[in-house]
């Protein structure tokens, strides 16, 4: 059997639907992304879908061609509520179940990103002089807390609790898909099917496509049925997967991929030098 793990989240249903038929051999659990990279990481699983911060700190991993889940604006399911104006944020409470879009607040907070990386001042030297002007502290915040009780300026949600937040003692909210396709004009990727080295999909390798191609054709039906699960209209959670989450890993995606590597590689958050290399069978040569 092959150990495959995915996010017990509304965006990854459409790239579950039908897997385990597509390919018998798998055998699926569902988790939290930052349990999942946990998971990989002890070798536990052989395929995750996982958030791509993770992807880069673990260096040796391939990824399932053609499948992500990213976005190209605002995602919803990302969101920094805040107290205070964004240039006023100083504390911020992540979300425990995330990893990429901590990591991404923590770019966007305490980085000059912008569409033109300045050739003559490379990122690492830019982040570090913002960092000394911009300092902003950190703290977690457990599934179990409530968000509203949070002591610091800006509270940070994924998932669906994002999506059903309304948190109205924090007067600002803001899409960090938004905040980032703004900022840099790219795709924002939250998480990839990542691939554990020499391990062989056999039969599977060509079934997360498939999933993700038959998911999206019953859009309505995972919507309608997800939606009552979650307390969310179905019409919402359709417009959802059809028009704000974007499941295709093509070249504007790996540019974004790119671009978000090597801002988190210059604030010390993954490390450089990681290189973008899809899967391929064990033995044969490497795709990049």
């Amino acid at each position: 059997m092959l150990r495959v793990g995915a996010v017990n989240y509304l965006n990854t249903k459409p790239l579950i639907e039908g897997l385990t038929e597509f390919a018998p051999t798998v055998r699926l659990s569902l988790d939290l992304p930052s349990r999942l990279a946990d998971q990989m990481a002890a070798g536990e699983l052989d395929v995750g879908l996982i958030p791509v911060v993770e992807f880069f700190r673990a260096k040796n991993y391939s990824m399932v061609p053609g499948c992500s889940i990213s976005s190209r604006g605002p995602v919803l399911s990302v969101t920094l509520f805040s107290r205070v104006p964004w240039d006023e944020i100083r504390s911020v409470s992540l979300d425990e179940g995330s990893r990429t879009s901590a990591a991404l607040t923590k770019v966007l907070l305490t980085s000059p990103v912008s569409r033109e990386p300045t050739a003559s001042e490379p990122d690492a030297e830019r982040a570090r002089r913002w960092l000394a002007a911009n300092r902003v502290d950190y703290h977690p915040l457990p599934i179990t807390a409530d968000p509203n009780d949070a002591s610091t300026d800006a509270v940070l949600l994924i998932g669906d609790r994002a999506m059903k937040a309304c948190l109205p003692g924090f007067e600002f909210s803001y899409d960090l898909g938004a905040e980032w396709f703004d900022r840099t004009g790219l795709p924002m990727v939250f998480a990839v099917w990542a691939v554990r080295p020499g391990v062989d999909l056999g039969e599977a390798e060509h079934a997360f496509v498939k999933a993700k191609r038959f998911g999206l054709s019953r859009a309505g039906v995972i919507a309608e049925r997800e939606a009552k699960l979650l307390g969310l209209d179905p019409g919402y959670v359709r417009r959802y997967f059809d028009t704000i989450i974007r499941y295709d890993l093509g070249e504007p995606e790996l540019t974004g991929l790119k671009r978000y590597h090597q801002l988190t590689a210059a604030l010390g958050l993954t490390p450089e030098g990681v290189d973008l290399v899809r899967y391929h069978r064990p033995h044969s040569e490497q795709s990049r």
